[in-house]
């Protein structure tokens, strides 16, 4: 299986859309969407077969036995997070805060704390034409790293005869975007031609680089400002890195993306904007490797 990941380095540039575009496109049997924290694909993808659910287990919390606790209050002093917080003269663990160090359980000397397991999130898988695999990061968690490597797992072993994956990754160049990145043949990076857009462009570039993936570039809203537009495809050339096109801005797209359609369900510009992009990056994903 061929992985191809669709990145953008901010919020906000059209990654979600252009990756559920080349889905539709690819007519691919295996895909997922890895932003953990807030996804969205499943919106505009639709299936009609209810999803298998399995709990996502982060790092243990503390637990405090009110039964047995002496109210010492060692725990509370050793915690370098702040986690154990008195309240109605007992001691309580917050677990937002809680990083389950297991400090507060050797400190006590009553034994009334233990460690016990956490779910962080909660793994989604759709079955049926195609393999959809996504997930759900509970508030507060910091696993998004770790549910991202399963969530590819899991849309692998699914779909073991599927001969291409497309992989809507997150925001940003954190974790889940470093989770992402592990082990893809391939990653479009959709650019924004705004001065944020250049500048998280480049770090996600960077990134990318430190994994040694290979890289194509599009940019979307091209015709919000043509000048750094420009300056985006001159940086792809300087950098010797395929540059796959531009999909204009298009206020249709906006119209089918909030009918939960994708922007190849319909006729617009930013749709024949985006087959001329899948095109391009399907050829040097596949034709390259």
């Amino acid at each position: 299986m061929k992985q191809l990941l669709i990145l953008s380095g901010k919020g906000g540039t059209g990654k979600t859309t252009v990756a559920s575009a080349f889905i539709k496109l690819s007519e691919a049997k295996a895909y997922a969407d890895c932003d953990v924290d807030a996804p969205n694909l499943h919106l505009v993808l639709k299936h009609g077969s209810d999803p298998k659910r399995t709990d996502f287990m982060g790092m243990p919390k503390a637990e405090i036995d009110q039964a047995v606790c002496i109210k010492c209050g060692l725990c509370k002093f050793n915690c370098r997070f702040d986690a154990v917080v008195l309240k109605d003269d007992t001691y309580q663990v917050d677990s937002y805060a809680c990083e389950g160090c297991g400090v507060c359980e050797a400190f006590c000397p009553a034994s009334a704390i233990t460690l016990k397991a956490n779910v962080a999130g909660e793994l989604i898988l759709y079955q049926g034409d195609a393999v959809f695999s996504t997930a759900q990061l509970k508030m507060g968690s910091g696993t998004s790293g770790m549910l991202v490597t399963e969530v590819k797992k899991q849309m692998k072993f699914a779909s073991e005869n599927a001969e291409i994956a497309i992989i809507d990754g997150s925001p940003g160049i954190g974790c889940p975007v470093i989770a992402s990145l592990s082990g893809v043949d391939m990653v479009l990076i959709v650019a924004e031609p705004s001065i944020s857009g250049i500048s998280d462009m480049e770090r996600i570039i960077k990134t990318a680089q430190i994994f040694h993936t290979r890289i194509a570039v599009c940019i979307n809203k091209y015709d919000t400002n043509i000048e750094n537009t420009q300056k985006i495809i001159a940086f792809c050339k300087k950098m010797d890195l395929p540059f796959t096109g531009s999909i204009p801005y298009d206020e249709n797209a906006l119209k089918a993306i909030n009918n939960g359609q994708t922007i190849v369900d319909i006729y617009c510009e930013a749709g024949a904007g985006v087959r001329q992009v899948f095109n391009k990056t399907m050829d040097v994903f596949l034709h390259q490797i």
